[in-house]
């Protein structure tokens, strides 16, 4: 009986030994499925962002209404069903983009004896405002617009056109002068119209003015004229504020005039935009209108932007150059929405650009000559006007052009910035933004804050861990080590709490006081110290051996203190009062409350209890054979401490340290309430930054599924990903290496 008994303990035994293994390796393999997991998933999110686009032709017709004359501009409408063709008879064919079917056929109210001379688009913001220039020196201004409804729950999009201005011409020039070229911006308050006669440039601006008793608004207007420059004029162009006008000349020279005091336009620059021998042969704005893009018969196209020079003042300059072809440039569109552009050249080539990410997204031949493009709204589709009056309708992929290595990793020129610069900025409160995704700030700050953390953290730490372990009494240890673990247990949101909303304004207050803090407590504690041995034997053997560090606490309390008194008097003495206004004036260094010092002080007290606790129990796991031998040879227990024990513990010390360091990099919570959030590149302690981490956390929520910000937000989650396993992995062969050199001691 007892032996079947035993035999059925040990096939229990058995068992559960059975159990508890295949247990143990199925978590394992569960964990490290699940981190694989977590990587394809990050990998499956951010693949697109990399994706070329694609073009594809979808239809291709004749010319619509061909004998309404020759075509001046072709538009389309958002949903990309409905385009317009104006010709040079004032006509407006509106027709389907997928058969060429002509769906209204409007006449633009042009009087009867002028002619139309010059013609014009307006911004796009401006909703599809056109303008005509006749022969007589009056306007027209008509804008095409689109009505959606759902007859039958089927979509049916109806053009019409409106004249905002009134369907009466505009007398732009009293003398009857004919207007050769004409460029215009209307808004919704005023329009400024800029025109060019033989003899000079009018300026007029029609500011609406809604009394509080007319039912209708009246027109005040302002006129102003500009001499001809020596060249002559080949285009003229308003950005959409109706602040800034632009004149380019037939030799390549670009003017910039300041027309904010309509009254009183200023000239501001004059100088050439292109290499000598070359021509302007196609100009535009970039979506916002801060930059031209400015094409020239070399095939080169250049975008040149408006910054504030070393005094402050306004002057173009070119902040980089895309060579689009060997051919003359025709044609230059820019996007609505995004900061990119179309060009096509005299070999019927299209090509798409992106000017922030300076990128090459389509370049194809459509045909052996192309007169006309238009490029949808949302840049998804092209309608083309061939040489032979076809028309050709191509759909476009292109859903995330900004993103390029040039944007993420490496220093971009952004519109008005004096300089390249490592920039994140993913949102603004205008459409027409330039989004800056430049990862190196995330990075930077996510090793700033983890370098401050750390630099607080692993002296503390490991000098606690190494003297609980191999110095303090047991009895001691047993409370010590458990009330340090335990501060691991804290929630980070609230350290981060009292971060923001006590530390960084006590140390605000108190700077002085910290680094006084800094410098006098271990000189106090030093010189404890060395008054320890003079004590009498009686009162020094009333203290347990191994109890003496408890004797420092009130030392350390009344250091700190004496450090805070002292330091009010010091400040007034040394730094006229005031540390910050000091490091301002005479450094020049700006202090942000919630800085680096606040991030470093917060997270060392979070990281402090993972890398004591592996480090104590590294240190206190060395056998006590190694040291008992080593004081029985006659080393003192210091020798035996640093010879023996630290180099015995150091595997486990290195992965204390280094698992301390992922934790800090990982750390979110924190460093978003104690830091300023602000992403820039500074390595002052007294300055904030933003991490991967935080970025995320504070981003994600408010970001569009698949955009292309969503998307990098899920990249920086891949890089700090990436980073973590490489430190990691490169932490665990270091800390193998130091097993094998040591494990024969």
């Amino acid at each position: 009986m007892e032996k079947s008994s035993s035999q059925y303990y040990q096939q229990w035994r058995l068992i559960k030994n059975a159990i508890a293994r295949y247990g143990v390796i199925a978590g394992g393999m569960g964990v490290i499925v699940a981190v694989v997991m977590i990587f394809f998933y990050l990998l499956y999110v951010v693949f697109p962002l990399f994706l070329p686009a694609t073009t594809s032709a979808v239809h291709a017709y004749d010319l619509p209404e061909k004998a309404a004359g020759k075509t001046l501009l072709l538009e389309m409408e958002e949903q990309n069903e409905v385009a317009a063709r104006f010709t040079d008879n004032g006509q407006v064919i509106f027709f389907d983009t997928a058969t060429g079917k002509t769906i209204l056929n409007s006449t633009v109210a042009i009087p009867q004896g002028s002619r139309i001379t010059s013609f014009s688009q307006g911004s796009p913001i401006n909703e599809g405002a056109v303008i005509y220039g006749l022969s007589d020196g009056r306007v027209v201004i008509v804008k095409h617009q689109y009505k959606v409804t759902y007859p039958n729950n089927v979509r049916l999009i109806t053009p019409s056109l409106e004249y905002p201005l009134g369907n009466q011409p505009l007398v732009l020039d009293e003398s009857g002068a004919s207007l050769e070229l004409i460029s215009a911006q209307v808004g919704n308050d005023a329009t400024t119209i800029v025109a060019k006669t033989a003899t000079s440039i009018h300026l007029t601006s029609f500011e609406k003015e809604q009394s509080l008793f007319a039912d209708e608004a009246t027109l005040n207007r302002i006129d102003a004229t500009l001499s001809l420059p020596a060249d002559g004029v080949a285009n003229l162009l308003v950005d959409k504020e109706g602040r800034n006008l632009y004149v380019v000349g037939n030799s390549g020279r670009l003017a910039f005039y300041d027309i904010s005091d309509k009254s009183n336009p200023a000239l501001k620059q004059a100088q050439n935009v292109v290499e000598k021998g070359q021509k302007i042969t196609s100009i535009a704005f970039l979506n916002g209108d801060l930059s031209l893009m400015i094409g020239d018969s070399s095939g080169l196209v250049s975008q040149w932007t408006m910054v504030r020079d070393n005094l402050n003042r306004p002057a173009m300059q070119k902040i980089r150059a895309f060579k689009v072809s060997d051919k003359p440039i025709i044609a230059i569109k820019g996007e609505q929405r995004r900061k990119g552009f179309l060009i096509i050249d005299t070999g019927g080539n299209i090509g798409i650009y992106h000017s922030t990410a300076e990128k090459e997204l389509i370049k194809e031949h459509v045909t052996d000559t192309l007169s006309f493009v238009a490029l949808a709204p949302r840049a998804n589709a092209l309608l083309m006007q061939s040489g032979d009056d076809k028309v050709h309708f191509w759909q476009v992929a292109n859903e995330h052009p900004e993103v390029s290595f040039k944007s993420l990793w490496q220093e971009v020129w952004y519109e008005s910035y004096p300089k390249p610069d490592y920039i994140w900025q993913s949102s603004a409160s205008n459409n027409d933004f330039e989004p800056k995704y430049s990862l190196i700030p995330l990075v930077f700050g996510t090793l700033k804050a983890a370098f401050y953390a750390m630099l607080v953290a692993m002296p503390l730490a490991l000098m606690a861990a190494i003297y609980t372990a191999y110095f303090m009494a047991p009895s001691m240890r047993q409370v010590v080590k458990p009330a340090i673990e335990i501060m691991g247990a804290l929630p980070t949101v609230i350290l981060g709490f009292l971060a923001g909303l006590w530390l960084a304004p006590f140390i605000e207050e108190h700077l002085a006081g910290l680094f006084s803090f800094i410098l006098l407590v271990p000189i106090v504690i030093m010189l404890f110290a060395y008054a320890w041995q003079f004590l009498p034997k009686t009162i020094l053997e009333k203290i347990p051996e191994g109890w003496d560090s408890a004797v420092l606490i009130p030392v350390i309390i009344l250091g700190g203190w004496f450090a805070l008194t002292v330091s009010v008097p010091f400040e007034a003495w040394l730094f006229h009062g005031n540390l910050r206004d000091w490091f301002k004036t005479e450094l020049g260094i700006d202090y942000d409350q919630r800085n680096a010092l606040v991030v470093g002080i917060a997270m060392g007290f979070a990281v402090i209890p993972t890398i004591f606790s592996i480090a104590e129990d590294a240190i206190f796991s060395v056998p006590k054979h190694l040291t008992v031998g080593s004081l029985a040879l006659g080393a003192t227990p210091w020798q035996t401490m640093s010879k023996i024990v630290i180099l015995t513990a150091s595997p486990g010390i290195f992965s204390a340290v280094m698992i301390g360091f992922g934790r800090a990099v990982g750390e979110t919570m924190i460093v978003l309430m104690a830091t300023g959030n602000t992403p820039v590149m500074d390595l002052s302690l007294f300055q904030g930054m933003r991490t991967l981490a935080a970025n995320i956390a504070v981003e994600m929520p408010e970001s569009e599924v698949d955009s292309t910000h969503y998307r990098i937000l899920f990249l920086a989650a891949l890089v700090l990903f990436a980073f973590t396993f490489v430190f990691n992995t490169l932490a665990e062969v270091i800390r193998q290496r130091l097993r094998e050199k040591y494990s024969s001691l």
